[in-house]
């Protein structure tokens, strides 16, 4: 973060610090001072989070809680679990930026094009599937591309703090390859699209049968030729795209295994009363994911492997430099 905490204040930026660390004023009134637009929720060392930056983390997990038709107890509760952990993440974040500072690590462009072409190879993903699935949850290619820089980044911290080379050997290779067999052996994927319109949480029944009669309809024009996508657009409540993504058979719900049992490519579902509405759900197409050998897979797994060692190293590494660290949180 800028130490010089630019948006915090309009002017008079070391009296506004003040008043929010020391005195806990968001606001005051006088007459060579502007007013504080913002207030501190955790200082990490010498760095600080500031509510702004926490709710800009916070509000598109928010808007998608509040869409998903909960109690307002439930949602309640689920916001405010919600935004402690990002927070928990904030701070996290924050310490692992000072030590990546500290030791002046940096990732090439080079690097970062490598594992973008890593994801897309894994995935069986075309540079133009992979920004649909991108978009599907909210990303652009910049902001993954800055995720990842992040991972490398954390790898490179760990391995350097941990002053010892994480080192996979053939026999690690083969235990995750049996212990996967069902992934290697090959497999299909359901690429689904999906058409939905939602009950509000206390709907009567009244409410539910005028919402599935229209989904009813719905499915007769899609039985009398019209086009999926066209539908979609005209008629789903999705607060995101109608195009779902590549799934294999056990990632679906057993509601939605029943409902697609013998379909294929072009076909749909008829409408589904799920936990989230009325839906009506299309096999835009199904990818036959081909088995890998033992040898063949090999590079894929290291790279799993790898990441699951660093990321435990990682955290433990994190939980001691939370105990030797400044940390202080601000309701």
């Amino acid at each position: 973060m800028d130490k010089s905490i630019i948006g915090i204040v309009k002017r008079s930026a070391c009296r506004a610090i003040y008043c929010i660390l020391v005195l806990g004023f968001t606001s005051f009134n006088m007459a060579d001072s502007a007013e504080v637009v913002d207030r501190v929720v955790a200082a990490v060392n010498d760095d600080i989070i500031t509510l702004s930056e926490l709710n800009q983390f916070v509000k598109p997990y928010a808007d998608k809680i509040k869409t998903l038709g909960y109690s307002l107890e439930k949602e309640r509760a689920m916001l405010f679990k919600m935004r402690d952990d990002i927070l928990s993440q904030l701070i996290d974040q924050k310490l692992t930026d000072q030590e990546i500072k500290r030791f002046k690590i940096s990732v090439s462009e080079k690097e970062i094009d490598a594992a973008v072409e890593r994801i897309k190879e894994t995935n069986y993903y075309s540079d133009e599937e992979l920004r649909q699935e991108l978009a599907r949850q909210g990303l652009n290619m910049g902001e993954h591309r800055k995720n990842i820089e992040e991972q490398i980044l954390r790898a490179k911290l760990v391995n350097l703090e941990i002053k010892s080379k994480v080192v996979i050997t053939g026999q690690d290779v083969k235990l995750y390859y049996e212990a996967h067999s069902d992934k290697y052996c090959g497999e299909k994927k359901y690429h689904l699209w999906n058409i939905i319109m939602k009950t509000p949480a206390f709907a009567d029944e009244a409410k539910k049968f005028s919402i599935q009669k229209r989904m009813q309809a719905v499915l007769e024009k899609l039985k009398a030729g019209q086009p999926f996508e066209e539908m979609a657009k005209s008629y789903s409540e999705s607060s995101g795209s109608w195009d779902l993504g590549l799934f294999t058979i056990n990632e679906l719900s057993p509601q939605l295994q029943e409902a697609t049992k013998g379909l294929g490519a072009g076909e749909f579902t008829s409408v589904l009363d799920t936990d989230y509405g009325y839906q009506i759900f299309y096999i835009s197409k199904v990818v036959d994911i081909p088995g890998k050998s033992l040898e063949e897979a090999t590079a894929e797994i290291e790279e799993k492997v790898w990441r699951q060692i660093v990321d435990e190293k990682f955290r433990s590494w994190l939980d001691a430099l939370h105990k030797k660290s400044y940390i202080k949180i601000i309701k």
